[in-house]
């Protein structure tokens, strides 16, 4: 099923900071130097987001660096808006989610398949304080049981 994918990046605080409830793969719209970009690991979705515009979906802050090689004719601003390619059906759902629910659209990863950039997005509800700090007690739980367990098989 994984077959021809390379994970390029994952936004490592979306689920810190979110509850991630649903999500989609959508193409991006991307420069020929931008993919170069990509193709070298050079992307940081940290600060990412997903705004709706005219019916549209465009991801924005997410930081893909230029491509020195291009020269003159490569992209300039490594943070532009960068329109998502989804179905109708797909975007119509994604905007009701962020209106109606009040929900945030966030990238969590960012892969090519097949050779082309690809973008999971996730549908999200803000974590408050005490999640954050309940999600830290059973990793460190967790990680005491795995290192209990590994002492008894040694």
């Amino acid at each position: 099923m994984n077959e021809g994918i390379k994970i390029i990046a994952r936004n490592k605080r979306a689920s810190f900071d979110y509850h991630i409830e649903d999500s989609y793969e959508a193409g991006l719209v991307l420069y020929g130097s931008e993919i170069k970009s990509v193709r070298m690991n050079r992307v940081n979705l940290a600060d990412g987001f997903v705004q709706e515009k005219d019916g549209e979906l465009w991801i924005l802050n997410v930081h893909i660096s230029t491509y020195d090689q291009a020269s003159h004719f490569g992209h300039t601003d490594p943070m532009r808006p960068r329109k998502l390619l989804l179905h109708k059906r797909e975007i119509a759902q994604v905007i009701d989610w962020i209106r109606e629910q009040s929900h945030t659209a966030i990238p969590v990863k960012l892969y090519l398949s097949r050779g082309r950039a690809k973008i999971e997005i996730g549908l999200a509800k803000g974590k408050k304080l005490y999640d954050k700090r309940q999600d830290i007690a059973k990793r460190d739980s967790d990680r005491q049981v795995h290192r209990i367990l590994k002492g008894q098989y040694d």
